[in-house]
């Protein structure tokens, strides 16, 4: 059944206006001037004096759009062209369409109407200048829907000057209702062709071709994680980021603090940006290369990034106020290059993550593996797999079939009929917010972009399988390797008295991690981030002129090529790796674990042999604790402080509680607090609290003099079992011996559980043994622990196993 709307031709429009200026029209006017230009309108009354530009213009009107179709006679004609197409039949969709354009590019605008547009920017011209430049885009009154984005489906164009130039552009506009995507895709949306009106917004042009643009979200794009405002940029007017024709860089915002007067920049993600889009002789566009030089900088200042990320946030607050309920928003922004002020362009409901409906949890697993082909950015987290399809030009689409996987350069509108057959998508180009991403998301196939080189490594009819469930990393892999889907319904999960935490390594699957139910992070480990964010020994890059390998100083000299001050790299990756966990568990507590690396594991960082002494035995030697105030690592350990306090202090994420590994004695807690203090991390102040890890038998059998000096406890039965048992929990030949469940091991952890509340301390366990056997989550229980930290994929499983366990007590 087809969608009606509603709004009809001429004598059912209450506002017979040809033109509206932006400042007439508001969000309950789409039937009017279609959704692009009454949200226009909208935050040009309501946004703009809160301190939010958006460029002035008007809207041809629908009415007028009637208007024209009536005067002409062509509405008759238009549905003979359609009666009985079938969008599936790529030649005969093109042939309509075709025909259905001309019929209106070859007719001319009523003297009424042509008078209006004249006469209409003519006053911009009044205002801005003589031949003053407009961009001119299609609104269609079934566009920018909470439901259906419709968008790129009809054209805009950009640079076009004089009353001649844009009335031109204007019936190009007309006639792009038409176009061969807008008609397949409202056939899949269901929308009757003839029920929907196009608008068109004259605007005045931002010269972000002398500046920088891009595309923001106010939720997270892949996980639909609503604390994190994701903006992209790029050099250039805006359409090479929208289209995908651009890597652009990426920048993370976490909303609550920045609420707060906080300035929370997450993530940042530098993108080649290699070509830029800038205005041409005549009315034209034409992009241009970007000199390396400018490609190594990021497009915006942290100003900038935090100035977008405040509009996002006012932005979709207000339309979530307007529409009653939350409403993400899908939001454009350019920078003008002669006058370095920001604007928003244009403001639409995210269709995505915002219409899941359901608490049910898919996760995508390989069952195999396979040689990695092509990497580049996921879309998604799901697994598609299928025989490649290499195309270079749209006009290749009959050779599509359905199941293929698409690969090629980049996709626009034009690329949708095909889309939709696709088992997933592959694209040379791109980011998270480009056109091939956002009709990835809203078809449910997984997708990976900016693979730069996908259609010369892969090759037509080969058998492949596309990864995102891997991280933010897309990977391709030969060969149709074998997966699983795992859906879990959260509904109706019951809760437990004993805190039921998450041990979380891998900050790029945080946010999606937070969607299991869970009290926060009970173990969050920064050798994860060290080893794959940062690959460098600290104290290679605090005395990086002194190295003397020079293959190993050139690599650290190409990872750290950004930073004057090779330091900050280390702290940079760091707090942006904290950063993103402890906002994705936001307001929960999440305990992380200061480096425990032992010596020969910092060997293998990049420089680390310069720096690590050869021990017998690492496992009990020089590690956690006694390297953070010892003169040969203070400084790296100093490294850690610093990051761990932007993260509290100048991104407002107090959720964070250090945790100290391998601390021997009450003295070595102390001087290890010391050495915190001076880097401004005081136990007590701006709430900080400290942990310890409860992991060697002193921690137990002096648990009443580490209450002391420690606000909570976190056993770690694997250390624990290895010095109780005296056994080397590496070594194959005593593997055997290795159990949690030893009753040595267990009156240990009974022992402490009991000192530590006695004290009235926070006692957790963070070790393996609760996520491997459910008998041994059961006995902390009945002792009393206040947390139990597990493997994400045991959460669920052990959760319901409590819940009866304590239902029954």
């Amino acid at each position: 059944m087809l969608k009606t709307l509603p709004f009809k031709p001429l004598s059912q429009y209450k506002e017979q206006a040809l033109i509206l200026w932006f400042d007439q029209v508001g969000i309950e006017d789409v039937g009017l001037v279609g959704g692009k230009n009454a949200s226009l309108g909208e935050m040009i009354q309501q946004l703009q004096p809160k301190g939010i530009n958006v460029p002035q213009g008007f809207a041809i009107t629908a009415y007028a759009y009637w208007y024209f179709i009536t005067y002409a006679n062509l509405e008759q004609q238009l549905k003979q062209l359609f009666a009985g197409l079938d969008v599936e039949d790529i030649k005969n969709l093109r042939l309509r369409g075709q025909q259905a354009r001309s019929l209106i590019l070859n007719t001319l605008f009523p003297p009424k109407l042509e008078g209006e547009i004249v006469a209409a920017y003519q006053k911009l011209c009044d205002r801005y200048g003589q031949n003053t430049d407009v961009a001119v885009r299609s609104s269609a009154t079934a566009e920018d829907l909470p439901d259906a984005s419709f968008a790129g489906q009809q054209e805009t164009y950009l640079n076009i000057k004089g009353a001649k130039a844009v009335l031109d552009a204007t019936r190009y506009c007309f006639a792009s209702i038409f176009t061969d995507r807008a008609i397949s895709y409202r056939t899949l949306k269901g929308f009757d062709h003839f029920n929907i009106a196009l608008s068109v917004g004259i605007q005045k042009m931002v010269r972000s071709d002398l500046a920088t643009s891009g595309v923001m979200f106010s939720i997270d794009t892949e996980t639909g994680f609503k604390n994190a405002a994701l903006i992209t940029a790029a050099y250039g007017l805006g359409e090479n980021v929208v289209q995908g024709a651009v890597n652009p860089d990426e920048y993370l915002v976490f909303k609550p603090t920045l609420r707060e007067g906080f300035k929370p920049i997450l993530e940042k993600r530098l993108g080649t940006k290699a070509v830029k889009m800038v205005y041409e002789l005549g009315q034209k566009t034409k992009n241009i290369e970007v000199p390396i030089s400018e490609q190594k900088k990021f497009a915006l200042s942290d100003e900038e990034i935090l100035k977008l990320a405040q509009w996002t946030v006012m932005i979709e607050d207000h339309y979530s106020q307007v529409r009653q309920c939350y409403s993400p928003m899908d939001i454009e922004w350019a920078k003008d290059g002669l006058n370095g002020e920001l604007f928003i362009v244009q403001a639409r409901p995210e269709t995505v993550q915002s219409q899941k409906t359901g608490r049910v949890l898919q996760h995508y697993k390989l069952q195999g593996k396979g040689r990695v082909l092509v990497t580049g950015r996921a879309v998604g987290d799901k697994i598609g797999s299928g025989k490649a399809r290499v195309m270079t030009s749209v006009k290749q689409m009959e050779q599509f079939q359905a199941g293929d996987v698409l690969v090629t350069h980049k996709t626009d509108p034009d690329w949708e009929p095909i889309m939709k057959k696709a088992s997933a998508i592959i694209t040379n180009s791109g980011g998270r917010t480009c056109h091939a991403a956002i009709i990835a998301r809203e078809l449910g196939i997984p997708a990976i972009v900016g693979c730069v080189n996908a259609t010369e490594v892969l090759n037509t009819g080969d058998k492949i399988t596309v990864s995102c469930a891997e991280g933010e990393a897309g990977k391709v892999y030969q060969g149709l390797v074998p997966f699983i889907v795992q859906e879990t319904v959260l509904d109706h999960l019951p809760k437990t008295q004993t805190k039921m935490m998450m041990n979380v390594g891998n900050p790029e699957e945080a946010f999606k991690l937070s969607a299991i139910p869970n009290d926060g992070v009970g173990l969050a480990r920064l050798e994860f981030i060290i080893a794959n964010h940062i690959q460098t020994h600290p104290l290679a890059l605090i005395y990086f002129d002194q190295l003397q390998d020079e293959t190993v100083k050139q690599q650290i000299a190409q990872l750290t090529e950004h930073y004057g001050h090779k330091p900050d790299f280390f702290v940079d990756k760091l707090a942006h790796g904290i950063s993103m966990i402890a906002a994705a568990f936001y307001p929960n507590p999440v305990i992380v674990r200061m480096s425990d690396f032992k010596s020969n594991e910092y060997a293998n960082l990049l420089g680390g042999q310069q720096f690590e002494p050869q021990e017998e035995n690492p496992m009990i030697g020089w590690r956690g604790a006694s390297r953070y105030y010892d003169p040969k690592y203070r400084e790296a350990f100093a490294l850690e402080c610093q990051a761990l306090k932007r993260v509290r202090t100048e991104m407002g994420l107090a959720n964070v509680i250090p945790m100290i590994p391998f601390c021997r004695t009450p003295e070595e807690g102390q001087k290890v607090l010391a050495e915190m203090a001076k880097h401004g991390l005081v136990r007590g102040e701006n709430g900080l609290q400290v942990y310890v890890m409860c992991e060697l038998p002193s921690n137990v059998l002096m648990a009443d003099e580490f209450c002391q000096v420690f606000d909570g406890f976190s056993i770690g039965s694997n250390d624990l079992t290895q010095l109780m048992l005296g056994l080397d929990r590496d070594s194959a030949l005593v593997a055997p011996i290795f159990d949690e469940r030893d009753e040595a091991v267990k009156r240990m952890i009974e022992m402490a559980i009991a000192t530590v509340k006695a004290y009235n301390r926070k006692i957790g366990i963070c070790g393996q043994a609760p996520s491997d056997y459910p008998e041994f989550a059961r006995f902390l229980v009945e002792l009393g622990i206040d947390s139990i930290s597990l493997n994400p994929d045991s959460v669920l499983r052990t959760t319901l196993d409590i819940a009866e366990m304590e239902e029954s007590r």
